[in-house]
């Protein structure tokens, strides 16, 4: 595998993941259940599109700095916190102009400050400091000790409660930022401060999985160590769910290995079936090559599609021709989708790639 191809496996698996997160976050009205996220213990397909993403990041994050060799050079270090700096930036501004396009322009009193933008920042700010100092053949007990110490946080912290007065994590999250500044629509905030821990865990899951897709000689070989880490991490996930289930709001250290294992499995079939159509599509490598961009994009245009009722009219057109209510959600989804895709089509015909 040279090194185009290969980034063209993740590129799709990266595509895939970011076509899904808006696809998930911009149903409108009754939509789907498995569209939606879990309210509190339990998976939907709907809560895999982020952790698939953290563990792309994870990936890109070891072929990234490995061009330097894993030096921590003052330039590296720049890089390193200009960008986290940049996606925790971004984040903010999203949640500000959340409020700001509402006529809240100075809502910094009741800002919320953790969202996917912040979590990816911290965990690759966390998981880049451990490439550039650290022995990369501690990455495996590295995750290791990363959910031990978080499913004692659990287990001693209240962590599973759904009661936010109870919960170490909302607890947490409530002494060092206040209420003002948290997610309100359920016990804990879900990209909150403790849950970093778990998600840096799954960040280094990827990290593992990029060594070995850079290491390995040939394409089956790739293949089949990437797929061996998804196998490990499915079976030990849903195992660990017989005393941690599976939570997103949580990150619970199940939920890190059994969506870790699936992201891995599905990019072990894009490394070995690279010639299928499937992988070469066009469709899927424009979301891939600006990915972040056209989240962030996503974001703000869904902002400004419902406070100018945009929203509502592209809904009540479809829902007058798709009369049942889940499927006109869906139709919506997947026309904003397309508007991002056209987008994102513009930028890659004209080969710009904005890099976050």
């Amino acid at each position: 595998m040279t090194k185009s191809q290969r980034l063209l496996s993740l590129d799709v698996l990266r595509g895939l993941t970011v076509a899904g997160m808006i696809l998930v976050n911009n149903g409108y009205g009754d939509s789907f259940e498995m569209l939606r996220h879990a309210k509190w213990n339990g998976m939907t397909p709907c809560d895999l599109v982020f952790p698939f993403f953290l563990f792309i990041v994870g990936i890109s994050c070891y072929l990234s700095l490995s061009k330097n060799n894993f030096t921590p050079s003052a330039p590296v270090l720049r890089r390193v916190i200009k960008r986290t700096v940049l996606l925790f930036a971004i984040g903010l501004f999203i949640n500000w102009f959340d409020n700001a396009i509402e006529g809240d322009l100075l809502c910094f009193g009741h800002l919320r400050i953790w969202a996917v933008m912040q979590r990816i920042a911290l965990c690759y700010f966390f998981v880049s400091l451990f490439a550039l100092y650290a022995n990369h053949r501690f990455t495996i007990p590295a995750v290791v000790g990363l959910l031990a110490v978080y499913t004692l946080l659990l287990l001693l912290g209240n962590g599973y409660a759904e009661d936010a007065s109870v919960n170490i994590l909302a607890q947490t999250d409530l002494q060092l930022f206040g209420y003002d500044h948290l997610y309100h629509k359920s016990p804990v905030d879900p990209e909150g401060l403790l849950g970093t821990i778990s998600g840096v865990a799954h960040v280094l899951i990827g990290f593992y999985c990029g060594k070995l897709i850079k290491q390995k000689d040939t394409i089956g070989d790739k293949a089949l160590a990437v797929f061996a880490v998804g196998t490990v991490c499915v079976i030990a996930g849903y195992l660990l769910t017989y005393g941690l289930p599976l939570n997103k709001r949580i990150w619970s250290p199940s939920y890190v290995l059994v969506t870790c294992g699936l992201a891995a499995l599905l990019q072990a079939l894009f490394i070995n079936n690279e010639e299928q159509r499937a992988v070469r599509s066009s469709f899927l490598r424009v979301f891939g090559v600006n990915a972040l961009a056209l989240y962030v994009a996503s974001e703000l245009l869904a902002i400004l599609f419902g406070h100018f009722g945009i929203s509502a009219v592209i809904y009540d057109t479809l829902h007058s021709i798709i009369i049942w209510d889940k499927w006109a959600s869906l139709a919506y989804a997947l026309t904003f989708v397309a508007i991002n895709y056209a987008i994102g089509y513009v930028l890659w015909k004209r080969k710009i790639f904005i890099k976050l």
